[in-house]
């Protein structure tokens, strides 16, 4: 086990934690957070629309186009929000002016969203491209337009007024060269050459697209997770700036498909990983802290008790780091099973109609079983496969807790002994 800790320190520690670290990816990551919220609110006018009560639907008819704005108002416009996030955030880090940054990349972005027809009355935006359809195409966009910003500004090919100007006045003239090459750049492909930059997006994205709503893809994404985890690297936000873009994506259209009253079309929307694989916390650790609320060992029993009250509500670094889970393969091996046993049952039940889809976003802290039950729209089923899940996860941890257990009590047995 030491032989094993010092290979993930030595070659799979540094490459991940750069990854993690990256500029682009963390700018994308803080974008994708930022919206999240937007889908919250979303969420909770979908819950009043799709109440799961006997008759609520004809109580609710009359209201339904009321209720769809707020809906149409965040998930319809998902896209432009994400662009102008990801670039405020990436202009912060590039030390340009982070606001002259987003409303840059949105400009563009908005603009190569443009339908047009035979006359200018006939100029309309593409809302589909709007909301999730344009989310990968808001990526690029806010990531090219920063990096071009900075580099008119290093090479200073920038219109400088006297320092004396107003600031907002001199910014605004600093911004001027970059914006006029970026608007002719983008307004030359979409519509002098006729690119559907949307189209050539999504056709390099889809095996991505395709592959995390299959089992096999989510999987793998599980196992990616737990193990950037288990070496000390925050495996979510190392890999939300790859996936949220994807399973937002999902989200809206599970949404759309709502709103028409079709089948939902995706199993791994956004939801789908926080509340069912995510039980209290990655690796189900919630489970690990009942398996050792009552240890034999003092500080497995006081560190399962004091972190039990914050993975009530997700947050497990207390145990993770206090057990440690981190490094340490006793606890390494459960944690990243549980997260493949319940990303591989939560898929299945949802792909077998037992339990329903995600189509509500709800806050990543919400307590597991609730949350269960909130994501789908709530579906009691959903909540039963919350409470077992929580048996799954502890008959998982339960053999490798006993054992790390009695070799901790050994130990401490044995520097008695020697005293």
């Amino acid at each position: 086990m030491k032989k094993l800790t010092e290979w993930l320190n030595q070659h799979i520690v540094p490459p991940l934690t750069a990854l993690s670290e990256n500029t682009y990816l963390s700018a994308i990551r803080a974008g994708m957070v930022s919206v999240v919220p937007l889908t919250i609110i979303g969420g909770l006018f979908m819950i009043i629309s799709y109440l799961p009560v006997s008759g609520w639907d004809k109580i609710v008819a009359p209201f339904l186009p009321l209720l769809q704005i707020p809906v149409s108002a965040t998930f319809g416009l998902l896209s432009v929000f994400a662009c102008f996030a990801i670039a405020y955030d990436l202009g912060k880090q590039f030390k340009q002016e982070a606001i002259v940054s987003a409303t840059m990349a949105t400009l563009v972005f908005l603009m190569i969203q443009l339908k047009v027809g035979d006359t200018t009355e006939e100029i309309a935006f593409s809302m589909d491209s709007l909301g999730s359809k344009g989310l990968f195409t808001a990526v690029l966009i806010a990531l090219i337009s920063v990096r071009l910003q900075k580099y008119f500004s290093d090479k200073n090919l920038v219109i400088k007024l006297p320092e004396n100007v107003p600031s907002v006045v001199y910014e605004s003239f600093v911004s001027l060269t970059p914006l006029f090459f970026l608007v002719t750049l983008f307004w030359i492909i979409r519509f002098v050459l006729g690119v559907d930059i949307d189209h050539l997006v999504q056709i390099g994205f889809k095996p991505l697209i395709f592959a995390l709503n299959t089992l096999p893809g989510i999987l793998v994404y599980a196992f990616l997770v737990t193990l950037l985890w288990s070496v000390g690297i925050n495996g979510d936000n190392a890999m939300d700036a790859i996936v949220a873009p994807i399973f937002l994506q999902y989200l809206t259209a599970n949404v759309e498909a709502m709103v028409h009253g079709q089948p939902l079309p995706y199993i791994t929307a956004y939801g789908f990983f926080t509340a069912f694989v995510n039980v209290g916390g990655t690796g189900a650790t919630i489970a690990l802290a009942l398996v050792m609320w009552n240890s034999r060992e003092p500080g497995y029993r006081k560190v399962s008790r004091l972190s039990l009250p914050t993975q009530i509500f997700q947050i497990n670094e207390p145990i993770f780091f206090g057990f440690p889970i981190v490094l340490n393969p006793i606890f390494m091996i459960p944690y990243i099973l549980n997260a493949l046993i319940l990303t591989a049952g939560s898929f299945l039940l949802m792909q077998a109609h037992l339990i329903n889809r995600p189509f509500v976003n709800v806050p990543w802290t919400t307590p597991p079983i609730i949350g269960h039950y909130l994501v789908s729209g709530g579906d009691w089923r959903a909540a039963v496969w919350g409470f077992a899940s929580i048996v799954i996860a502890m008959m998982v941890y339960f053999p490798f807790a006993k054992v790390a257990e009695r070799q901790r009590l050994q130990a401490e047995a044995s520097g008695r002994t020697q005293e």
